[in-house]
């Protein structure tokens, strides 16, 4: 079977505690109660950031105003060929919560000793997501700080890193 790629932006919340905001998949949804970080489908004519802010909005009550793109990261699920735009969002009006009847968890991503990150409190969490943890968590370490907004933000083919499998 072949799958038609659907574009899907995804924000990776991050507080001023360096913890990141998980949501978990509802009853009904495909990979329900598996933990994922918010977002959604990008609708005709909507950059990313338009995406994201809409998802964020219907979502978690929020109204994003930041978001740096991190990653692209294309992945095939068993109902989904899905092409994920991880963008980083530090600054956000409001105080998230589930508007879909899901769960939300803040969770700090840190390393053992083997270069993992264990996240017990937020299991499963989705595969696609699982392999950037870790790069997450050094970014954590690093004091990499993610502010303001891409001047091309709504473009991000250019201006993501190399990601998991880069699209």
């Amino acid at each position: 079977m072949n799958l038609k790629i659907i574009d899907v932006v995804v924000g990776v919340l991050r507080n001023a505690r360096g913890e990141y905001l998980f949501t978990q998949r509802p009853e009904g949804k495909p990979m329900a109660d598996y933990w994922e970080f918010p977002g959604g489908k990008v609708e005709a004519g909507e950059s990313h950031q338009q995406a994201l802010v809409r998802e964020l909005q219907e979502e978690l009550g929020i109204t994003i105003t930041n978001g740096t793109p991190w990653r692209t990261v294309e992945y095939v699920y068993p109902h989904a060929h899905v092409l994920l735009h991880f963008i980083v969002v530090t600054a956000w009006q409001g105080e998230p919560h589930g508007r879909e009847a899901q769960d939300l968890h803040w969770q700090t991503l840190n390393l053992n000793p083997q270069g993992e990150v264990v996240t017990p409190e937020t299991e499963p969490i989705l595969p696609a997501t699982v392999p950037l943890l870790a790069d997450l968590a050094r970014l954590k370490s690093s004091h990499h700080v993610f502010t303001g907004n891409s001047s091309n933000a709504g473009n991000s083919d250019t201006h993501f890193s190399h990601g998991a499998r880069e699209a």
